[in-house]
């Protein structure tokens, strides 16, 4: 099925050019009294950068992946595109009726944020229900390659995803995303309704309350019930990330070419700007030097460079308006038939929208709010998500969901 086992091993000149880099790093000056509203803080980075250059041991953390997780890569053609080298973690469960489910990652994230919850969902002979899972490293991040044309939008994405499934003998499946996960999984869920039959979400793209023409029940409710203290707060929350937390997206959407050469030339410039979302974005989560630096290296030493991986917001905004294009950003927010919706609320998420606003999204058979979590939910919260996923699809519940392939099932 042209799998290749990999081994994550980077060589020793990149390894050393990266210490030379952070020896020679420039910092900017502060203003007196500045916090984080203005940026990642001075203090921080230094600390991060001393820390990276002279106790980090990426050999280290490349061992620990390649002992504890079984990694792959494999070739898969998108149509209209050259074939790309893909890497993704495979983890096949030992237990009989087992659910394929794929974990999709977004940005600044990797396959590193499946890592916390690949070995438990697969099962340990005694859990119900438990997973094949797969977690991918999406092209242009991580050790998968990108491409070198335009074009590479939300339906390229969706469609390597599926693939990929289909390659490893899954014909039905599930999904997990947030961040661009949830858009990708989402696509899939547009795409291909008869092979992904069901995905659980922890982000969303919801921006608005239902509509008379399209949600005349959502509605009303809407209209009759009150949103609670809670869900106002979660709103202007909302609003507030919308207003003064989202310049990021702005220049990687509009100008991706230009931050690349920042991230790609500096692992400093690298390192404050994703860091600042790692420690904005995650509720109080006590990241450790040797997390942040194993997750900033995994982007340094990736396949088409740290600086390719903010090209998907340009290119799936630009998708969006193509005359052909089967994905738009308002079909996203359609009720899709067909495809099982799960879906974990925590209050440390970009958009927080009210539970109501979810079922908009399509048949919602499990849901629940839990009173911490951030935007890194696989990494932050695994604990959590591995209980929601199992709730999920558990035998006997309301909310279970069936998935069968090759016989498994």
């Amino acid at each position: 099925m042209d799998m290749q086992p990999f081994t994550i091993s980077i060589p020793q000149d990149r390894v050393d050019d990266l210490k030379t880099r952070l020896n020679l790093a420039r910092f900017p000056d502060e203003l007196d009294e500045s916090n984080r509203d203005l940026g990642t803080p001075l203090a921080e980075v230094k600390h991060l950068v001393t820390f990276w250059k002279d106790s980090f041991d990426w050999r280290k953390a490349e061992s620990s992946l390649n002992k504890e997780f079984s990694h792959y890569i494999t070739s898969i053609a998108v149509d209209g595109f050259q074939p790309l080298s893909i890497h993704f973690i495979h983890r096949r469960s030992t237990i009989q009726n087992a659910i394929p489910l794929l974990f999709v990652h977004g940005w600044p994230g990797s396959f590193l944020e499946g890592t916390k919850i690949v070995n438990q969902l697969s099962g340990d002979g005694k859990t119900d229900p438990a997973f094949h899972v797969v977690i991918i490293s999406l092209p242009n991040f991580g050790f998968s390659q990108g491409p070198n044309v335009r074009g590479f939008a939300l339906e390229q994405y969706a469609e390597t995803c599926h693939k990929l499934m289909l390659k490893l003998g899954y014909s039905e499946y599930a999904t997990q995303g947030g961040d661009w996960g949830y858009y990708i999984t989402r696509t899939m869920s547009l795409l291909y309704p008869n092979n992904c039959k069901a995905t659980h979400l922890n982000m969303n793209s919801i921006t608005s309350p239902p509509s008379i023409l399209r949600h005349p029940l959502l509605a009303l409710e809407h209209f009759l019930k009150p949103y609670t203290l809670e869900e106002k707060a979660g709103l202007d929350s909302a609003r507030r990330f919308a207003e003064r937390g989202s310049g990021y997206r702005v220049i990687q959407t509009t100008r991706p070419q230009t931050i690349a050469y920042a991230l790609t030339d500096s692992p400093v410039s690298l390192l404050a700007w994703i860091y600042e979302k790692l420690k904005d974005w995650a509720d109080d989560y006590p990241w450790t030097e040797e997390e942040v630096c194993t997750w900033l290296s995994i982007y340094w030493f990736s396949v088409a460079g740290p600086g390719a991986s903010v090209r998907i917001y340009h290119e799936v905004v630009e998708g969006w308006s193509r005359p052909n294009a089967k994905i738009s950003r308002e079909r996203l927010g359609e009720w899709i038939d067909h495809v099982k919706i799960g879906y974990s609320h925590q209050p440390h998420e970009l958009r927080v929208v009210p539970r109501l606003w979810i079922r908009q999204l399509g048949d919602v058979v499990f849901e629940r709010k839990h009173d911490s979590g951030g935007h890194f939910f696989a990494w932050e919260k695994p604990e959590l998500l591995i209980a929601d996923l199992r709730e999920m699809f558990k035998k006997g519940s309301a909310s279970h969901i069936s998935v069968s392939h090759m016989g498994y099932i």
